[in-house]
């Protein structure tokens, strides 16, 4: 009992209670986003669009979530985040509701983008939220339980979603839709205004200009860590988009792929909560370099990959790749942005997500066809670059940290000064 009290405490210990809410939010959020999951499969049974149609209408459900999680990291630091993460569920769930009962399919794909703008706005807000709660020396296990209630989540959508198609497309959206709607209550009743009106002299004293979204846009440090990670965003598109591909090819079954992605959702479930204490011991960059090396052989075996048991092993590598990364992954991210730009530099952040489930598919479905195994060796060898990446670019990210912090602190003076 003492050795599993210990092990909670370093896994979730001493975070604040806001936290645990943000945190309840953002899985009721997971659980019940399950919609979109089926839009494609709801408009060809039940609206009798065509395959092409269908495509194009997802599609713009993915353009609405782009713009939405530019507009989620302005309004975060112009409003609020309680005030963008209420505003976007409460928008979500009635367009969600609108949606249920549309017939027009010009209608629906107006709906369907700004229901991307909607589910995608409270991402800046949420990570902007928890990083202005918990110390920072409790983020990395924050953030690794929000990965985890993020994976959870998804995997209850999953399952739900199969459930509630079968019995009634309606009953689908509206399910969504009042899932949204109990993420908004919880917020609304527990969680307060986390941000911090403050001086903006952080990055004045760093860069010197007056701050806004362009800085983000603009800051090498960052954009440079954020290429880091569409690398491994491409990655880990591999498993839903070429992959299914690749396994068609050596002659496997739906079933053979349903099992990889489920062992990996399962590792992720089982396994997350143990990773704060493997990885605290070491640098970020380093964890990263390992990480994204892991996922580089586990995609790279895929060469020589024939058989079920092979995929399975190879996702049980690129998984743990994964696991390692997610903390480290969204601390640096939280540790490179000005506290008065904070949820600006998570919707930039979270910009490399839609751009990686659009290229992953677009440029793996080529180099599928004309590389045919060969393809897995240039995913690994992208992961070895991101890899070294990692290394090279720890050293100049931990000087751009030190000296956020020193501007942070001057900027803490001033204010107490007035």
């Amino acid at each position: 009992m003492r050795g599993l009290r210990r092990w909670w405490d370093d896994t979730a210990g001493g975070l604040p209670a806001t936290f645990w809410y943000l945190w309840s939010g953002l899985l009721i959020n997971r659980a019940g986003a399950f919609a979109m999951l089926f839009l494609s499969l709801y408009l060809t049974a039940a609206r009798g669009a065509s395959p092409s149609l269908a495509g194009l209408v997802v599609g713009a459900y993915g353009a609405g979530g782009a713009a939405g999680t530019l507009l989620g990291g302005v309004l975060a630091d112009r409003w609020g985040r309680r005030s963008t993460l209420l505003a976007a569920h409460l928008a979500a769930a009635g367009l969600m509701v609108a949606l249920a009962f549309s017939r027009h399919l010009a209608v629906i794909a107006v709906l369907a983008a700004l229901v991307g703008l909607a589910h995608s706005m409270p991402s800046p807000a949420f990570v902007a939220a928890i990083v202005d709660v918990v110390p920072e020396a409790r983020r990395s296990r924050a953030f690794n339980l929000q990965f985890w209630a993020f994976n959870l989540g998804m995997a209850v959508a999953s399952l739900l979603a199969g459930v509630l198609a079968e019995a009634s497309f309606l009953a689908l959206f509206l399910v969504d839709a009042a899932a949204t709607l109990a993420a908004a209550v919880v917020i609304a009743l527990k969680v307060p205004e986390t941000l911090t009106r403050r001086p903006a002299v952080t990055l004045r004293a760093v860069a010197g200009r007056r701050p806004g979204l362009h800085t983000a846009l603009t800051d090498r440090t960052f954009l440079t860590f954020v290429g880091l990670t569409f690398l491994l965003a491409v990655l880990t598109m591999q498993t839903s988009t070429i992959m299914p591909l690749a396994m068609r090819t050596d002659g496997l079954r739906p079933s053979a792929y349903g099992l990889v992605v489920a062992l990996g959702g399962a590792l992720i479930v089982v396994g997350q909560l143990f990773v704060p204490r493997l990885i605290e011991p070491y640098r970020k960059s380093t964890v990263l370099a390992v990480s994204t090396g892991l996922m580089a052989l586990g995609f790279g075996a895929l060469t020589v990959a024939d058989g079920l048991p092979l995929y399975l092993g190879a996702a049980v590598v690129w998984t743990v790749g994964q696991m390692l990364a997610a903390p480290p992954n969204a601390q640096i991210n939280a540790d490179l942005a000005p506290p008065e730009l904070r949820a600006r530099y998570q919707s930039v952040f979270y910009l490399t997500f839609p751009a990686a489930s659009f290229v992953a598919p677009a440029l793996g479905g080529l180099s599928l066809q004309h590389l045919g195994e060969r393809h897995w060796l240039v995913v690994g060898a992208l992961g070895l670059v991101a890899a070294a990446g990692h290394l090279l670019a720890g050293p100049p990210r931990e000087r751009r940290v030190a000296a956020l912090r020193a501007a942070a602190q001057r900027s803490e003076t001033v204010s107490a000064g007035h």
